[in-house]
């Protein structure tokens, strides 16, 4: 009996571990297609593209311990998608055992090719190779594609062989609609034929290949070592290349950033994108900035927008809502590196949030202080939306989202380089300090909830790991390009800022290098760059709004609000912080006939309120007064008594001998 029981606990266990390692090995958060019996045949037959499959099984050892490579093979051939893509199989999965018989797997993992339009008779191809490395492997997905007939070539491949020296010549002084790279290389290169697959999913380039075996054309194209791209213009002009290495990922990056190319979209998005354009090219004025620098104007209209905006929806904060936006506040006046009017102004509010002994506060309360409706001396938050760096091809895209990214990876880089900003504030010595109340915030405040589940996701897996203020930077870094990887070619995407990983090899090619044919990051120069990039001495004032009006307690004499542009938001902190659309003004925030919207009332009122207690102009005036009289009051009693105290004590003083 013992025995019995012993043997089915042994089971429990392997079926739960089984589990356990299924769940863990592949998921559909992964760049591969995880295919099962039943949707392995319909898959295959007569698909567009070609495909690789693993077979594995989730108790084998080794399949385990090459996940992580299969993965990041998957992630690196994403772009390939429409010539070849990468599936998984387990054959570990008691529903998956027919189909892995019928398929005449007997070793784990097993990796098969399978052409394109495939009927339900292929089995595949086996790679019986013993190096399985990650170059290895995506060179012989390169070979697989062009071992394709022309009558099975994957519909959406662009052709892979060299063309010849005339053709590459015919290109020279012809106008186009699109550029032109051609890359020039050894025949036994794989780098050109990449780099084609690279851009298959780009409109505004094609890439070409030839071969460097023909001297006279690389005399004509004044190219001297291989691999080189020589480019050729729409406009007819042409010139080599300038690349700071001469490396896959570097050249695909250099064409992807070229003006005009952007990743494709469906019919619908284009058809929704030329939609919002038309109707906002007549309001909508491009600003010229330099990408190699911070704005001011796009920190500040970030704090307007969520300060001013995004906060409105909460009439009263109180509970864990209050303790954050104190968190907020606190890192924010301690470590923004703004204008002293703006940072005076926080540091105001904060002052006032840290002394009030409430434990609810009115939205109204904030909006006050934030206005500076009791006109303080010095204190100044512009209402007016200036996006420079954060600005989109239309009001839809970027703006908020992205202006909150660079604010939040402003204040990690200026608590690595303040250690002790945040001291007395019971955030001191905490290195996730930053982190932490970006958490906080994004899940209590922000309105995009699918946006903050995947941050609150990102930040359960990770965030216990940052030990240092170093590694907050770092860790927000490597959580905005995961996000930009996610998001790369949804709608939200800007057409002229594709999400690709950052920072882009012409801001820091030191940044970027190789390993085994795999583009690895430099992370000890990563983060110098983030330092230098987002510290304050880079934050460039130009477009900054410099008018400082002051709050007009008369309604007659108020100006009309100037319109704000709060389009909807796709992290591209961070880019994801996806677009949310419009919200709607409180009832007691809409704006007059003819008035911009600003998503902020200026009220018509009579007086100045203060910090939502309903206090006019009028009322402050008479408290000081009063206040004044009454200590005037306590004075002259307090002297009064002590005149009649020492009379006194002279009459009732009997000296004793």
């Amino acid at each position: 009996m013992a025995v019995v029981l012993w043997l089915k606990i042994t089971i429990l266990i392997s079926v739960l571990l089984n589990v356990v390692h299924t769940a863990r090995l592949y998921t559909e958060e992964d760049p591969v297609v995880i295919l099962t019996s039943d949707t392995l045949k319909q898959t295959l037959h007569n698909s567009p593209t070609a495909w690789l499959v693993q077979f594995y099984s989730s108790w084998c050892g080794h399949c385990i311990q090459y996940s992580p490579t299969w993965k990041a093979l998957a992630g690196d051939v994403k772009d390939w998608e429409h010539a070849i893509r990468i599936g998984v199989l387990d054959c570990a999965n008691e529903k998956n055992y027919d189909i892995c018989k019928e398929f005449g797997i007997h070793f784990y993992p097993t990796f098969r090719y399978f052409k394109a339009h495939g009927n339900t008779l292929d089995f595949g191809k086996t790679y019986r190779g013993a190096d399985r490395e990650l170059q290895t492997v995506r060179q012989l997905m390169v070979n697989f594609l062009q071992n394709h007939t022309r009558q099975d070539w994957p519909a959406g491949c662009p052709p892979l062989q060299p063309f010849s020296s005339e053709d590459v010549l015919s290109f020279m002084g012809k106008k186009s609609e699109h550029y032109t790279a051609v890359i020039v290389e050894d025949e036994g290169s794989y780098v050109g034929r990449e780099v084609i697959l690279d851009l298959m999913p780009y409109d505004g380039v094609t890439v070409k290949r030839t071969l460097s075996s023909d001297k006279l054309l690389m005399q004509k194209l004044g190219i001297s070592s291989v691999p080189s791209a020589y480019l050729f213009y729409p406009n007819g002009t042409h010139a080599v290349m300038d690349v700071r290495k001469r490396l896959r990922f570097f050249f695909s990056s250099f064409l992807k950033l070229l003006p005009g190319v952007h990743r494709k979209h469906s019919g619908s998005a284009q058809e929704r994108e030329h939609a919002v354009n038309k109707g906002q090219s007549a309001v909508k004025e491009w600003k010229e900035f330099d990408k190699s620098k911070v704005y001011m104007a796009d920190l500040e209209s970030g704090l307007h927008y969520l300060l001013r905006v995004e906060l409105a929806t909460h009439k009263t904060l109180e509970g864990e809502e209050l303790k954050t936006f104190k968190d907020f506040v606190t890192v924010v006046a301690k470590l923004f590196p703004g204008r002293q009017a703006v940072v005076k102004l926080l540091e105001t509010l904060l002052e006032w949030l840290v002394s009030l002994p409430l434990g609810k506060i009115p939205y109204d309360a904030v909006l006050d202080l934030v206005n500076n409706n009791m006109r303080i001396s010095g204190l100044y938050l512009s209402d007016t939306v200036q996006w420079v760096g954060c600005q989109g091809s239309s009001e839809a895209l970027r703006g908020y989202p992205c202006s909150l990214w660079t604010l939040f990876h402003v204040l990690t880089v200026q608590a690595a380089q303040q250690p002790d900003a945040l001291a007395n504030t019971g955030l001191e010595d905490n290195p996730l300090a930053v982190l932490q109340t970006m958490r906080r915030y994004i899940g209590t405040f922000f309105g995009c909830q699918e946006c903050g589940k995947h941050f609150e996701d990102m930040a359960k897996e990770s965030l216990h790991l940052v030990k240092s203020l170093d590694e907050a930077v770092l860790w927000l870094w490597r959580k905005h390009n995961q996000v930009n990887a996610r998001l790369a070619g949804s709608m939200s995407e800007d057409p002229l800022f594709p999400k690709t990983q950052w920072p882009t090899p012409d801001l820091c090619p030191s940044c970027h290098e190789e390993n085994e044919g795999l583009h690895v990051w430099n992370e000890a120069m990563v983060l110098t760059f983030l330092k230098q990039h987002y510290g304050a001495t880079n934050i460039s004032p130009k477009y900054t709004s410099s008018n400082r009006p002051e709050p007009q307690a008369n309604a007659g004499n108020q100006a009309p609000v100037p319109p704000f542009d709060d389009g909807p938001r796709p992290e591209d902190p961070a880019d994801e912080l996806p677009k949310d659309p419009h919200k709607p003004p409180r009832k007691s925030e809409e704006n007059s006939p003819g008035e911009g919207g600003t998503g902020v009332h200026k009220e018509l009122r009579t007086g100045v309120t203060f910090l939502g207690l309903g206090f006019s102009s009028v009322d402050m005036s008479l408290c000081v007064l009063l206040y004044v009289s009454s200590c005037v009051f306590l004075m002259l009693m307090f002297f009064f008594f002590r005149v009649r105290s020492k009379r006194w004590k002279i009459k009732t003083y009997k000296p004793y001998v």
